[in-house]
Formats: structure tokens, sequence, C-alpha cells
């Protein structure tokens, strides 16, 4: 079992950057994929991207490919979404999440665990 909690979020101009970061506490984090998801008003979560769980094999969306870098350090229990390039239609709550499976997922019925999520707000 891992308890996750993100950070970071904010309120940025267009054109500027964020770093999401994500804590997991508990022994095994290094045994799960994470990901991290999005959701804005009134709209469905999606997700933003993946990261394996030791090579750091990475999987975007293809609306934040180019834009957002996603890494982990495990000796930190840490994931971090680098997110430069912001443009409005990024605003959303930001969760992460972690999965078990072996597969890479965009899926968020595949992820067991979540965080409470990280304002994010991208002002034009």
């Amino acid at each position: 079992q891992v308890h996750l909690v993100e950070s970071g979020g904010g309120l940025v101009q267009a054109g500027g950057s964020l770093r999401l970061s994500c804590v997991g506490f508990g022994r095994t984090f290094s045994s799960y994929a994470m990901g991290w998801f999005r959701q804005a008003p009134e709209k469905e979560r999606e997700f933003v991207a993946h990261i394996s769980r030791t090579h750091g094999y990475t999987y975007y969306a293809d609306f934040v490919k180019g834009r957002f870098a996603l890494s982990r350090d495990n000796a930190k229990n840490t994931v971090y979404l680098q997110m430069n390039n912001l443009k409005p239609e990024d605003t959303a709550v930001y969760y992460c999440a972690a999965t078990g499976s072996r597969l890479v997922t965009a899926d968020l019925r595949e992820y067991d665990y979540w965080g409470q999520g990280t304002q994010v707000i991208v002002s034009s």
C-alpha cells in the first residue's frame, strides 16, 4: 500500500512552467508504476503521463508531448511532473496515482492509489 501526496500546483501565466511533485509514503513505492491525471471543471478525469517502476520509461498524452516531462527518484519516493509552456487549457486539478500493472496504462481504472490532487491554474 502507498499513500500519495502531491504538491507544486499554483497560478502561472500562459507560457510559464510549474513542477509538480508526488511523494509516496510506503516501503514499496518502487514496485508501482506511476501516473498523472488531471480533471478540469465539469470534465472527466484524463490521463496525462505514465512512468514505469524502475527503468523510467515514460508515456504521454498527445496534448502534453514536448511540453511535460515525467521523472521519478525512487530513493526519495517521489515522482516529478515538469510542465513547460503551459496553456490555459492545462488548468485542472492534477492527481498522481500508483498502479501495480506491469504494462503501460492510461486507464484510470488500472490505478490503485490516488493522491488528493493539486490545483494548477494557467492564466491567459
